[in-house]
């Protein structure tokens, strides 16, 4: 983390920071707070890197010396398909009333391993093949510490599944339209650890499973740059609502650097291929090096429909200085944030969110409702003109070998001494010669 905030200072004086509208963030219980300005960073290039994970590791109660944090291996974590870590830190009312407010910080690591690559073609895993590690204790602080399994395939009339060693307790719920059943292991449970020294979870499948598309969630999103050339362009998201009959709003925000230049008349919003008004719609403009394009928009997505909404730009002229040392590469366009309230068969109630975040998080039970939900689209690579950097080095490199040239000829001429040779006088035989020669009337040698 120390890495992102230390280039935040670089990334905001390119104008790469902007004020973030309340809307922008789900609403909360009432809070005594004074209202203030989120500002955010957007930093689409930065990567985290192993001097995140450590200080991230160190907010935890026993760091990574026990409980679950010992599978935190960075050498592991960096080679997956994809991992993402945060940290949030949120007031919590205390009381019905809200007179008395609590900080909870909570951290979340997100890392998706591919079994298939990794397991020969099979879809075995274990806590060992995925981390190099397994749980051996519980962190003495830590009040619950448990690990969750979806076993929902073993519990079915055709088990194609099989986890080892077999969990103690079971949960089962009904999760999105969907009965899942998790098998529950329990670190605090000392009948859990004290068998074997250690947890090593296995999950084995018993038979080749069928290859079944994934499930499509109700809100997703899609971004992309079009256009041909290095003067204009377009800016494109689709906005996916794949439920078959309700219609809800999201809340649509873009950060586009300065040096991009918005033509705001070109913003069209289509749906099912009619023009789609958005009820609410705030535009910022951009101030050069000093501050980005703000749009923020609230659109309603018919059911069943991809709505697009595009807007046209002109790349602008940088300083030479401003370019980055790969001018080439590209300059990144942070990604699109999509606010929405996705309705669901089950969602989470306010209340178990807030008193058990975690658990409400991965078991939300209550019915006819909608969860809150935050999408990132990909980010965007944009090149921008780019002077002849090599330039410099070509006439550097002729003039000094033209210098060099006619510098080394012209010293020569000068710090050069011409002597006059004179011819050298014969020996004894040449002067017999000459004298013969002389005598016969022939010229001298």
């Amino acid at each position: 983390m120390w890495i992102s905030l230390g280039r935040s200072s670089v990334t905001s004086s390119q104008g790469s920071s902007a004020p973030l509208s309340t809307s922008s963030t789900p609403a909360t219980r009432s809070l005594p707070l004074p209202p203030s300005n989120p500002w955010g960073w957007p930093m689409p290039r930065e990567v985290v890197c192993t001097e995140n994970l450590t200080p991230w590791k160190k907010l935890l109660p026993c760091s990574s010396k026990a409980g679950l944090s010992v599978l935190l291996k960075a050498d592991r974590l960096f080679h997956t398909s994809y991992h993402s870590q945060a940290v949030h830190i949120r007031p919590v009312c205390r009381n019905a009333r809200c007179t008395s407010v609590s900080w909870e910080l909570r951290q979340t690591l997100s890392v998706v391993f591919d079994a298939f690559v990794t397991g020969q073609g099979k879809k075995d895993w274990s806590l060992f093949r995925m981390f190099s590690r397994t749980l051996t204790e519980p962190c003495p602080l830590a009040s619950e510490s448990r690990v969750y399994v979806d076993i929902t395939s073993s519990s079915q009339d055709n088990e194609t599944l099989e986890v080892n060693p077999p969990p103690l307790t079971t949960y089962q719920d009904v999760i999105l339209g969907t009965r899942k059943t998790y098998a529950v292991y329990d670190l605090l449970d000392m009948a859990v650890i004290s068998s074997s020294r250690n947890l090593n979870i296995q999950l084995k499948w018993k038979r080749p499973l069928e290859n079944e598309a994934p499930p499509v969630p109700f809100l997703h999103a899609q971004r992309y740059v079009s256009g041909y050339g290095l003067q204009k362009g377009e800016l494109s998201t689709l906005l996916y609502n794949t439920h078959p009959y309700r219609a809800f709003p999201v809340l649509l925000l873009d950060t586009v650097p300065w040096y991009l230049r918005l033509y705001v008349h070109t913003l069209t919003i289509t749906s099912k291929g009619k023009e789609n008004k958005p009820s609410y719609i705030h535009y910022q403009p951009a101030q050069d090096r000093l501050q980005p394009h703000l749009l923020e928009m609230l659109i309603q997505l018919p059911a069943n429909s991809v709505s697009k909404v595009s807007i046209q730009f002109e790349r602008a002229l940088l300083k030479w200085t401003e370019y980055t040392p790969d001018p080439n590469h590209g300059f990144y366009v942070s990604p699109s944030v999509i606010s929405a309230l996705v309705p669901s068969m089950v969602a989470a109630k306010p209340v178990d969110w807030e008193e058990s975040p975690l658990f409400s998080s991965l078991f939300p039970v209550s019915d006819s409702s909608s969860y809150f939900v935050r999408l990132y689209t990909e980010p965007l690579l944009v090149s921008l003109p780019t002077p002849d950097f090599s330039m410099p080095y070509n006439v550097i490199c002729l003039t000094c070998t033209v210098v060099a040239v006619c510098y080394g000829s012209f010293y020569n001429l000068l710090t050069r001494t011409f002597h006059i040779e004179e011819p050298s006088t014969g020996g004894l035989a040449k002067r017999l010669a000459n004298l013969i020669r002389r005598a016969r009337g022939v010229p001298p040698l």
